[in-house]
């Protein structure tokens, strides 16, 4: 076997001697150049992990260039500071903590001012999807604060970033990388290259991700453009599409206080879908505090408040709104707001 190694070697060796001599230089460096192309050029041509498989899939779906495509996602950059921002959200906070970041004031009475603005858009929007506007109203105000904070993120480096870089959730981030390369230009609120947003890769005063605009995204001003960042009513319609695509009811009740006996049953809620309803839950031992239809299916969450648990019965539309984010400390945050602006908006009614 030794002597059949030296034998191929030196075979390979001397046709390459051979060769040589009857190339130009030119022609030498030509052949070099052509030979490292095939060899290492590949091997460089992705600057991340995944680009060509993406590209390709991207492209294949789409019909779009994989020139362009690789073309966006060669400018986009891993940010470390997109990966440290996901290991620390608010929601890992007690409610406790929580509340005071949204339940402000100046948030408040931001929401109160920005209904009375748009009353007429905001209850028109709320009448064609039966949406109670205040709650279109807070979700604009707990993800933006009313469209003056939409994120300073370039979108394509925090889908790249966490979609190709963070294991944990790389599923998710990378399906939502792939639509955002998939959606059409009239469903973006400028080129892609373009558009800022939250770490995670949310855009526009709502805080869509890009299959939250490819699904439920309206183009309600009628200009042939689903414009999250500078069109109101496509970005109040396209909330309000979204509630009532998962379920909202309309007039229906998102969440009442729930009173414990002391020797109330342990409940274990995995999430804020409705799965008992509100007499099987008073039979558990938690008593509700307003007069309620006890037949109402319902869910039940403890916060940690400021005094201790608070209990809390909620129900279908506080679940629907769980899906726009799913943490109950969000969801609660929202109705909270939602019902501090429309108390201060019947009290500027009123005062007039």
């Amino acid at each position: 076997m030794l002597g059949f190694r030296r034998s191929r070697h030196y075979c390979q060796r001397s046709l390459f001697m051979t060769v040589i001599p009857a190339l130009r230089p030119v022609r030498f460096l030509a052949v070099l150049s052509l030979f490292w192309m095939g060899t290492v050029a590949p091997a460089l041509a992705a600057t991340h992990p995944g680009q060509d498989e993406l590209v390709r899939e991207v492209a294949r779906d789409t019909g779009k260039s994989p020139q362009a495509l690789n073309a966006l996602l060669d400018g986009a950059k891993r940010q470390q500071s997109i990966l440290d921002a996901i290991s620390r959200p608010a929601e890992g906070k007690p409610w406790k903590d929580y509340r005071p970041i949204f339940l402000t004031d100046q948030r408040i009475d931001g929401g109160i001012a920005f209904y009375r603005a748009h009353r007429a858009l905001l209850e028109q929007i709320g009448r064609q999807y039966g949406v109670a506007p205040e709650y279109l109203v807070a979700i604009v105000g707990v993800e933006t604060s009313y469209g003056g904070n939409t994120g300073k993120y370039m979108v394509l480096d925090a889908l790249v970033t966490l979609g190709l870089y963070y294991p944990p959730r790389a599923t998710f981030f990378r399906s939502e990388l792939k639509t955002l390369l998939e959606l059409p230009d009239n469903h973006l609120a400028g080129p892609l290259d373009t558009l800022t947003g939250s770490y995670a890769g949310a855009q526009g005063w709502g805080q869509f991700m890009p299959s939250s605009i490819r699904d439920y995204g309206v183009d309600a001003d009628g200009d042939g453009h689903i414009d999250m960042r500078n069109s109101l009513p496509d970005i109040l319609a396209s909330v309000a599409n979204y509630f009532t695509k998962h379920g909202w009811i309309n007039g229906g009740p998102v969440a009442a206080r729930a009173q414990p006996d002391g020797a109330q049953k342990p409940l274990t809620v995995k999430d804020a879908k409705p799965q008992w309803s509100l007499e099987q839950l008073e039979a558990w031992g938690y008593a509700p505090l307003q007069a309620l239809n006890p037949g109402q299916p319902s869910s039940l969450q403890t916060l940690e408040g400021v005094n201790g648990p608070e209990y809390w019965f909620t129900f279908q539309n506080f679940y629907v709104i769980t899906t726009y984010n799913r943490s109950p400390l969000y969801a609660m945050a929202v109705n909270q707001l939602a019902q501090a602006i429309i108390a201060g908006v019947h009290q500027a009614d009123q005062a007039r």
